[in-house]
């Protein structure tokens, strides 16, 4: 019987990224063959840089010096080797660590290969297909189900800088999440303020107030004095902390006196934090963040399309079949002569399969909800 495991690493090359061979001087096997999951990098000038290395008798040996990679996952060593010599591969950060928790994954052109053999050809539905079209259809599931369903959540560990501003990643598509961290490595969530707003243009004004061109005739532009107040901001006067109500932003930072006297009574809810606040700043592209977060450390959370680079474009298996039923669907509803039945029940497919995904993903077990409802006989005061 043929082997159908799926398993195709060993335990030393999956957990040490590591795969060993012993020179044979009569076999002249000086080519050492990486069967491993990670695809070789050999070092190319300006362009990449290698993510493996080989040692021989667990000694480093140089590049393009003492071995080079000749084919695709094959290294020839190049160096000096006598008999029972050891040679060893071995994969490096953070290849490695792309490597662990992979079979948790199905890669986005395996999908279509599997789509292609089971779900098209003759006597099938879809008799015949480009596949260009099912590629097509494959990158759209992705990017459709990795706003709300796939794991696609990505995160920077970054330091605010003096000009209280961070350039969005390069992959971003909209964020989950913002915190600063503390001394004790806890997350304290920073919130999206409605205090502020950066403007999109800044047209420079003549004493009427009527903007002003240059000689193209386009509107001349100035630096936002918006942006400028808000930089340098005093943040007591923000939190309503200055008896002068004039800077009363009803935000919470309170002193135990005006607890105790019931200044507490009507705060806003939404503004009712210490933590900072954030914007986001669509004229320059960056992350606009308030004076009282400058040199703290942050996690930026967000979300990708899962098309990013070649590494994203991994799909979980518990949403694997939620794609099929996305490119099923989509090509049905794209041809003509299909039935009308055909296109609704593959829609419906196409739902369930997502539904079932979420359920699958959102990864919730019992023994958290139970710690949740111990408090469950707290009383809640209104």
């Amino acid at each position: 019987m043929a082997d159908i495991g799926l398993l195709t690493e060993t335990a030393s090359q999956y957990y040490a990224g590591e795969q060993t061979q012993v020179y044979d001087a009569i076999a002249v096997n000086n080519v050492i063959t990486w069967t491993g999951d990670t695809l070789l990098i050999a070092t190319v000038s300006s362009t990449s840089i290698t993510n493996y290395a080989i040692y021989i008798n667990n000694v480093l040996q140089i590049e393009n010096t003492d071995y080079s990679l000749t084919a695709t996952n094959e290294v020839t060593v190049t160096a000096a080797l006598v008999n029972n010599d050891v040679i060893k591969l071995r994969i490096l950060v953070p290849a490695l660590w792309n490597n662990y928790g992979s079979y948790e994954y199905t890669p986005l052109t395996e999908v279509i290969n599997n789509f292609m053999m089971t779900y098209t050809g003759t006597g099938k539905l879809i008799p015949s297909v480009k596949r260009t079209d099912v590629i097509f259809h494959a990158k759209r599931g992705m990017q459709e189900l990795s706003f709300d369903t796939l794991k696609s959540i990505k995160s920077q560990e970054l330091t605010i800088p003096d000009s209280l501003s961070l350039i969005i990643p390069q992959d971003y598509v909209n964020y989950v999440r913002m915190s600063w961290v503390d001394e004790l490595g806890v997350k304290h969530i920073i919130y999206p303020t409605t205090l502020t707003s950066n403007p999109y243009t800044v047209p420079i004004q003549d004493a009427l107030g009527v903007p002003t061109q240059d000689s193209l005739g386009d509107n001349l532009e100035g630096t936002s004095l918006t942006n400028e107040r808000w930089a340098t901001a005093n943040d007591y006067k923000i939190s309503g902390a200055y008896t002068n109500q004039m800077y009363n932003a009803g935000v919470y930072n309170w002193t135990w006196e005006k607890v105790v006297y019931g200044a507490r009574y009507g705060l806003n809810p939404s503004t009712s934090q210490i933590n900072g606040w954030f914007t986001i700043d669509e004229r320059e592209g960056k992350f606009s963040f308030s004076s009282n977060l400058k040199g703290l450390l942050i996690i930026l959370e967000y979300v990708s399309d899962g098309l990013s680079i070649d590494l994203d474009m991994k799909i979980p298996k518990m949403a694997e079949e939620a794609i099929y039923m996305h490119i099923m669907y989509s090509l049905l509803a794209g041809r003509l002569g299909v039935p009308e039945h055909i296109v609704q029940r593959y829609k419906k497919d196409r739902r369930a399969a997502i539904r079932n995904a979420k359920i699958r993903l959102s990864n919730i077990k019992l023994d958290q909800f139970v710690q949740i409802m111990r408090n469950k006989s707290k009383w809640i005061k209104h």
